[in-house]
């Protein structure tokens, strides 16, 4: 099969020609349709994460159909249209048993555990746990659209936060994690605030529900915050994922606030210092949100239909797997405007067409 190779932490990915995934009894293997570029891809390209083992084809948000299963699965079925967690469960540890996928004692990531998906196929252990059978109204792009991204957003506000209609959130950072925040916040009727730096950004959050912008170049985005909310916001989330963001999310709930980590800190930011005096004087919480259990996902499809989220409009640029380099080496300055999704089958525009394996 094609994929796209990296040697080694900030190596240039190149597509070339890789074996095809090994089934395995209990796992399934996808033909990728679309897979997501995501910020935690540029994490684990450039070494911050240490399960990763090199050589590794990096991507997890995606969406396909399988065309092998293992001679253990029992409810996967050849031809269906699927996607998958980013983090997936074995369906037999504690954690599992008491349904918690995503906090798996044997958790497995592709694209950070072992290869993933900017790949023609990859493979989805524990199959019947974690492959999820995708609407028939749901196309391929926007399945993979909803990546870790949108699943971890919805989970850590609707699951982890509780967010109620009529609340005020507040979301730092607008890339994929952020704009799905705002989204999913805004269709669940609360009073959504968006920060960020980048003017289109800010534009699109506003597209997707943004009651207020904040341009954090021009003002201090706590007082903005504090001012617009006469107080501060119920629910704050940092879904960039620094110790700046963090620190000004936390300083813009009001009393009793919630805040919720969406975005990774790792590199410099792994060990942040946090204003826990204040989270004890407000009596704060502070949530994390690690992804999204695959029988769960139901739920968030209804959502997504029930309010007529435009999943769209979270899309940007579709490009081929030869792009997949320069799409990594942008999300280390910052991400683009909108999820860009790889397609398996696009031709690389440099070939005119796309490379046999």
């Amino acid at each position: 099969m094609r994929a796209v190779l990296v040697e080694k932490p900030n190596a240039t990915p190149t597509l070339t020609a890789v074996p095809d995934p090994t089934l395995e009894p209990h796992g399934a293997v996808v033909a990728v349709r679309a897979t997501g570029v995501c910020r935690s891809d540029w994490h684990a390209w450039v070494g911050h994460d240490p399960t990763v083992r090199w050589p590794h084809v990096p991507g997890h948000e995606f969406a396909g159909e399988v065309v092998a299963v293992g001679g253990a699965v029992r409810h996967v079925r050849v031809g269906e249209r699927v996607t998958a967690p980013f983090c997936c469960g074995c369906g037999a540890c504690a954690e599992c048993a008491s349904g918690h996928q995503n906090l798996c004692e044997r958790e497995y990531q592709p694209g950070f555990d072992g290869w993933g998906s900017f790949a023609e196929y990859v493979h989805v252990p524990w199959a019947d746990v974690n492959l999820v059978r995708l609407p028939d109204d749901l196309g391929y792009r926007e399945a993979a659209s909803l990546g870790c991204r949108f699943t971890t957003s919805f989970a850590g506000l609707v699951h982890q936060a509780g967010l109620a209609p009529g609340e005020t959130v507040v979301v730092y950072g607008c890339g994929g994690v952020g704009l799905s925040a705002v989204a999913i916040a805004a269709a669940a009727g609360a009073r959504v605030i968006a920060v960020d730096v980048v003017t289109d950004k800010l534009a699109l959050a506003r597209e997707l529900g943004a009651a207020e912008t904040v341009d954090a170049r021009a003002t201090d985005p706590v007082a903005a915050v504090t001012e617009l909310t006469n107080g501060g916001a119920h629910v704050s989330v940092d879904a960039l994922g620094s110790t700046g963001t963090m620190t000004q999310a936390i300083h813009s709930l009001r009393t009793r606030g919630r805040h919720v980590q969406l975005g990774l800190l790792l590199g410099d930011d792994l060990t942040p210092r946090t204003p826990l005096e204040r989270v004890i004087r407000r009596e704060l919480k502070v949530l994390g949100s690690h992804g999204m259990q695959a029988w769960r996902y139901p739920e968030m499809f209804s959502f997504i239909r029930s309010t007529r989220l435009p999943l769209e409009k979270l899309i940007g640029a579709t490009r081929p797997l030869a792009e997949a380099g320069a799409a990594l080496e942008g999300m280390g300055r910052f991400a683009p405007v909108g999820v860009t999704i790889l397609d398996p089958a696009r031709p690389d525009p440099a070939q005119g067409a796309a490379p046999s394996a």
